[in-house]
């Protein structure tokens, strides 16, 4: 007999706020797993899903259970299944968004959640489930802009870490994002020095994750700093976060290459934060899709004057089984957990307790956080 399902559902474009109830509990596919939720955590596409309506993913089907970031136990595997058992700590990231897959069942936000093999990983058994809740969507994210052949098609990482003889450098925006923190430490087990910015309070933190440098990004000279430290390395690109940071990023690639360097002119961007009300008041004046169009189109022409390519961080085929985020979730992660060269980062920053704590931890997270993620214990 099938255990009890229930969720958060997303019952209508804008419904707010999200509607506790029953769920089909759904068998897993022949590579997929079940897996009990004990923590999920929260990503900006929940809230900006909720509030944009079909705007954002308009081809999703109401009612829908959002939510990216699981962690929890197996409790089914699927019959060609190899890599887990009904027992297993694990984390995932959830594909119901992915447009190709589009299915509640993936949804974070309930109680029992299908994931894909290829998007899970063990956990050690002293790794509490709120913490290990904070890796999987902005560990993807991040994966996908370093590692992918179109963005920077970096070296994938490794345990231990790949050895830098020659010095060869990223830059990394946003070290103590969400996104940033991530990145820091893949970049790092890839074998290349990362050069970050954050606020000054979050120095040691980024620097912790195994950042040669950081800047204060509130500095206006932040950028002429940061060309200076790395004069002379072989520079293998960019990755952004945050506003400004790929019109930075890009000056200071371009510079480099001017002057002799040994440059990749590529950015990967991961975006922004745009607060909720900010957001809500873009969408009313039509302007959210403008700012877009504008950002692209001047992008594009940026890109052809200075020879620097930026492109968004779209993860489009993370589907694929034998794609890079396939691959560092099964041969990197589990093994990189359990010696802790990769923690989990951000920090935790548990909320509320049950399916119903789910729309506030949203909110909050819709006003920015800082070095921390948003976890809800269920």
């Amino acid at each position: 007999m099938a255990p009890e399902n229930n969720a958060a559902w997303l019952t209508a474009k804008n419904a707010h706020p999200l509607k506790v109830g029953p769920a089909p509990y759904t068998p897993p596919g022949p590579r997929e797993i079940v897996v009990r939720n004990h923590a999920v955590a929260i990503n900006p596409v929940d809230w900006a899903k909720q509030l944009m309506g079909d705007t954002l993913m308009g081809y999703v089907k109401y009612p829908f259970i959002l939510g990216g970031d699981i962690a929890g136990e197996v409790v089914e595997v699927g019959p060609q299944m190899q890599r887990f058992r009904v027992g297993d700590r694990v984390i995932g990231c959830g594909l119901g968004l992915a447009p190709t897959v589009n299915r509640a069942a993936e949804g974070a936000f309930q109680q029992y959640v299908i994931l894909h093999e290829h998007m899970a990983a063990p956990i050690p058994d002293e790794t509490p489930y709120e913490q290990a809740s904070v890796i999987p969507l902005t560990l993807t994210t991040a994966t996908y802009g370093l590692f992918h052949a179109e963005f920077l098609g970096l070296d994938l990482p490794t345990v231990p870490a790949r050895a830098n003889p020659n010095g060869r450098a990223v830059i990394i925006t946003g070290g103590a994002s969400s996104v940033g923190s991530n990145a820091v430490q893949l970049a790092v087990a890839a074998g290349y020095e990362v050069y970050s910015t954050c606020s000054p309070k979050n120095f040691e933190y980024v620097l912790g994750l195994g950042a040669t440098r950081v800047f204060d990004y509130h500095n206006t000279g932040w950028t002429e700093e940061m060309i200076e430290a790395l004069r002379g390395k072989p520079i293998y690109g960019a990755y952004t976060v945050g506003d400004g940071a790929v019109e930075a990023c890009t000056k200071i690639l371009q510079r480099l290459k001017k002057d002799g360097g040994e440059v990749e002119r590529k950015i990967a961007f991961a975006g922004s934060h745009i607060p909720a009300d900010k957001l809500k008041t873009m969408l009313g004046t039509a302007s959210f899709l403008g700012s877009m169009i504008w950002w692209l189109g001047r992008t594009a022409v940026v890109s052809s004057i200075t020879g620097v390519k930026a492109q968004f961080v779209d993860t489009k085929d993370i589907v694929d089984p034998e794609s890079v985020v396939g691959r560092v979730f099964s041969e990197f992660l589990p093994r990189a957990l359990q010696t802790k060269q990769f923690i989990p980062a951000p920090e935790a920053r548990v909320v509320g307790r049950g399916l119903e704590a789910i729309q506030e931890a949203m909110d909050i997270q819709a006003k920015g956080v800082s070095a921390s993620k948003i976890v809800v214990t269920l």
